[in-house]
């Protein structure tokens, strides 16, 4: 007989119960790399950790008491302003649009209930709407703690806004789907050249959209800075949640000659 384990009609595991396809879904991958990998990995998330936290706190303050960076905001807008043309305002148009508060979560949606139907393992999907949605709700907090003004209505192309302005959701919501899209896709990958080429395409597209919210005239230089920063924590967060639930390393040549040496009688 071809499958002599076959379970018994619909037992976990059969063609006509899907509850074991789910349970196979919902199963936590492991993959096994090398110790340093692994050590590589968790020391990234705190370099990415740190730079990200101390940088996003540092230009808070500077906003807080517009010294440094946040002197240089309006030399910034204005230059935005004086660069526009209808060609490029049509660009960074489409730019805060795709990465705006009603096609993004489209977006979102779409390509993580793609990857879930088509993933055998529900992981990364989940980990990126997870991530997705924490970069969400910082946004909201910080946005009303701070209460920091956008610029003068007069300056934006799209329409006037009245909310308040640090960080920019546009940027956060990009950096985070970027960044973050750009490791679980790419941290699976051997090839060097792909993981190049799949973050540098992310930084590229974030640098878009943080142009595109400055040409247009709703966001300071800073928002736009501190929405990175808060992205690298996020990123953080996720690879070293990705590496400590999915990440086992390989014994070593130690620890195999261990296990092929002889039990006594």
């Amino acid at each position: 007989m071809p499958f002599p384990d076959r379970p018994p009609s619909n037992a976990p595991g059969d063609p006509g119960d899907t509850s074991g396809v789910l349970h196979d879904k919902l199963t936590i991958p492991e993959r096994y790399v090398a110790p340093r990998s692994q050590k590589v990995l968790y020391v990234i998330a705190v370099i990415l950790a740190v730079v990200g936290a101390g940088s996003f706190f540092l230009i808070l303050a500077e906003v807080k008491q517009k010294i440094d960076l946040a002197t240089v905001d309006e030399t910034v807008s204005s230059w935005f302003v004086s660069q526009r043309s209808p060609a490029a305002t049509t660009i960074m148009g489409v730019l805060a649009t795709i990465f705006g508060p009603i096609v993004m979560p489209i977006i979102v949606a779409a390509v993580t209930g793609i990857w879930i139907i088509r993933a055998r393992k529900l992981w990364r999907p989940l980990l990126l709407a997870g991530a997705m949605l924490t970069g969400l709700i910082l946004a909201q907090v910080i946005t009303r703690l701070v209460e920091r003004p956008r610029p003068p209505m007069d300056l934006m192309v799209l329409g006037a806004d009245s909310t308040y302005s640090f960080p920019s959701g546009h940027v956060l919501g990009a950096s985070d789907f970027l960044l973050v899209g750009a490791f679980l896709v790419f941290s699976r990958r051997r090839r060097i050249g792909a993981v190049i080429g799949g973050f540098s395409a992310a930084v590229a597209g974030i640098a878009s959209q943080a142009i595109s919210r400055l040409y247009l005239g709703y966001h300071w230089l800073t928002d736009v800075l501190a929405s990175v920063s808060l992205s690298l924590i996020v990123l953080a967060a996720v690879i070293a949640l990705d590496t400590w639930r999915t990440t086992k390393a390989l014994p070593g040549p130690e620890e195999m000659a261990a296990k092929k040496r002889p039990r006594p009688a």
